[in-house]
């Protein structure tokens, strides 16, 4: 079979769609204070010692996130009218109920992001069921709608996807393959569950730690990505694209100028569907019924 550009057809004859990830750690990152046996080791401080050590730096640096970089970014949502999906860990808008209720009045969609940010893949499968339950069940209480996606914290296991499927789930991001949305048919048979790509190229982490981009290389890479995307959608193969987003790192005083300068790029175009990722999956449902 030869070999073929993606493509899917988007809502009125969009030309590409854009997701916004907005991802949200803040609040329940590992620390002793949580019951962990030590401090969180993704730290832009770079500090990361083994054992029952609290690192009180590393805290406050994900504390800005809420305090100082969620104010920015939301405010930038609203001027540019985006509606985005926030993948949170269920833990961290339990205990900044205050963002939970600035999702809800956006109207933007909770995705659930791991009742806290650590690593289901060490799981067993009960561990892992009840894990992707509880954070169903604090999302829901949090926001009043539960969370139709899934995103996992770098890894997730072999039983993931079916646990997700059983559990209620329309569409899982754990996926770099590709830039449109498809079926996974194969894991519960009779069952599909739409996966929907997400991309770490374009993702604010590239400014953090292992610093690849500056706020300008990452603006320009961003705004390169979207036009290419763009581009081979008016050429006839529309395709998507994912921003994702961290509060404590794009909402920093000397990078959001960055993602606004991003959003007023994209808003000069008129065929782009600026989409939440459920929306994009039920697109998905739409043109190639599961």
């Amino acid at each position: 079979m030869p070999l073929q550009e993606e493509r899917i057809d988007w809502p009125n004859g969009a030309a590409c769609a854009l997701s916004i990830v907005v991802n949200v750690e803040e609040g329940s990152e590992q620390s002793l204070a949580r019951g962990d046996k030590g401090m969180e080791p993704v730290d832009e401080l770079g500090v990361f010692v083994k054992g029952p050590v609290r690192n009180y730096a590393n805290e406050s640096n994900y504390l800005y996130g809420i305090k100082a970089g969620a104010p920015r970014v939301i405010k930038l949502l609203k001027q540019y009218d985006i509606a985005a999906s926030w993948t949170v860990a269920a833990m961290s808008l339990e205990t900044h109920p205050e963002l939970a209720q600035a999702i809800v009045e956006l109207g933007h969609e909770p995705v659930s992001h791991g009742y806290r940010w650590v690593h289901q893949f060490r799981m067993d499968e009960e561990a892992e069921r009840a894990f992707i339950r509880k954070a169903v069940e604090s999302i829901t209480q949090t926001c009043g709608v539960r969370p139709y996606g899934w995103l996992s914290r770098y890894l997730y296991t072999e039983n993931t996807r079916r646990l997700l499927i059983e559990e209620g789930f329309a569409y899982h991001m754990d996926d770099f393959s590709g830039d449109v949305p498809f079926w996974d048919r194969d894991t519960v048979p009779g069952k599909p569950i739409a996966i929907v790509p997400y991309q770490v190229d374009s993702n604010d982490m590239k400014m953090w730690t292992d610093q690849a981009f500056g706020p300008e290389q990452w603006l320009a890479y961003a705004v390169r990505n979207f036009d290419q995307v763009l581009r081979e959608g008016r050429e006839g193969n529309p395709k998507m694209m994912s921003l994702g987003l961290h509060l404590r790192i794009i909402g920093r005083a000397g990078r959001i100028w960055a993602l606004e300068q991003f959003l007023a790029h994209v808003r000069k175009h008129d065929d782009v569907w600026i989409a939440t990722r459920h929306q994009i999956a039920q697109a998905l449902a739409a043109v190639d019924p599961a």
